[in-house]
């Protein structure tokens, strides 16, 4: 006699605060995860972009050459690169361990919303309220970026890329997907201004959150809605959204000072997290466990599951 396989468990949901890092760089525009999800990037409007262990709370380098504030960054697979972008229009690439600029690319005339490395991170990818995407190639010393993306409208709020897309979210209300092995751009429109982009894990399909307060799921291939999320607030900043480490959540930052949590395929709202007084504006979700980063004005928290328990509370 087969015994039944043993369900699934059910995904926990990061909803207690372990931990708190002291940013003290003015406003955090940003926080992003790397690659594995051991450290963590924050953005500030002090011009300073900082390193991470977040869940010990370590500081390990502040990265400063920025002439302005800082409003996003993402590190390159090995954890052996960043790359940054600003309100000075310049994307910087730097070197992690030496805490060096390795390259400063100019050529951006507003400032520099999103920022993304392609998988070998070879090249960086940009893009900015001139209504453009740029891709900057690293290794060569050519001053000019080697592509320029500029179908949209208004400006561009948002990237992300997998191995050979580019998706952009823009203000003219647009999502764009470059196919850059088919030569194909596709857009889908949704009728309000774009503030964040993001694939899903399996790659099928795109999550788009707007002014109107709500966040679309569709089918990267033919543009159907597969599902609507709203009960945030979103009608004034650029905030972020993303899917849990396992696709099975929605989750958007809010003007209440809370995040959301929707049930993927059901569609309901799953948990309501108080985080601020103020505007979340950034999140981060961990690449393989339920850990979630929050930033909201100037402290950025680190949240887990309920079972959680950190190293320094383990009984010694």
């Amino acid at each position: 006699m087969a015994f039944p396989e043993p369900r699934p468990t059910k995904p926990e949901l990061p909803r207690k605060s372990v931990r708190s890092l002291p940013c003290r760089q003015g406003a955090v525009r940003a926080v992003r995860f790397n690659v594995d999800g051991r450290y963590c990037l924050t953005c500030g409007s002090d011009k300073s972009l900082c390193l991470w262990s977040p869940l010990r709370g370590t500081l390990l380098r502040t990265y400063g050459g920025h002439g302005a504030e800082v409003l996003d960054a993402a590190g390159s697979f090995d954890n052996s690169r960043l790359c940054s972008g600003g309100s000075d229009r310049a994307v910087l690439f730097w070197d992690v361990a030496s805490g060096q600029i390795l390259r400063k690319f100019r050529g951006h005339a507003a400032k520099v919303n999103c920022v993304q490395f392609n998988e070998e991170a070879t090249v960086i990818v940009s893009g900015s309220i001139d209504s453009s995407v740029r891709c900057w190639d690293c290794r060569s010393r050519r001053p000019d970026p080697v592509q320029i993306l500029d179908e949209a409208k208004d400006g561009i709020s948002s990237i992300k890329l997998s191995d050979h897309e580019i998706l952009a979210g823009s203000v003219d209300g647009r999502s764009r997907r470059y196919d850059l092995r088919m030569g194909e751009l596709y857009a889908d429109y949704v009728g309000s201004p774009i503030t964040c982009v993001c694939f899903s894990k399996d790659g099928q399909c795109t999550l788009i959150s707007s002014l109107d307060s709500s966040l679309r799921l569709l089918d990267k291939d033919t543009g159907e809605l597969l599902g609507e999320y709203t009960g945030h607030k979103n009608h004034k900043y650029k905030l972020d959204c993303c899917l849990s480490e396992r696709d099975t959540h929605v989750v958007s930052a809010s003007e209440d000072g809370n995040v959301y949590f929707w049930d993927l395929v059901e569609g309901t709202l799953a948990l309501t997290l108080p985080v601020s007084r103020g505007v979340v504006q950034s999140l981060a979700f961990h690449p393989t466990e339920p850990c979630l980063l929050t930033a909201s004005e100037g402290s950025v928290h680190c949240w887990r599951e309920e079972s959680f328990v950190a190293e320094d509370e383990l009984p010694a």
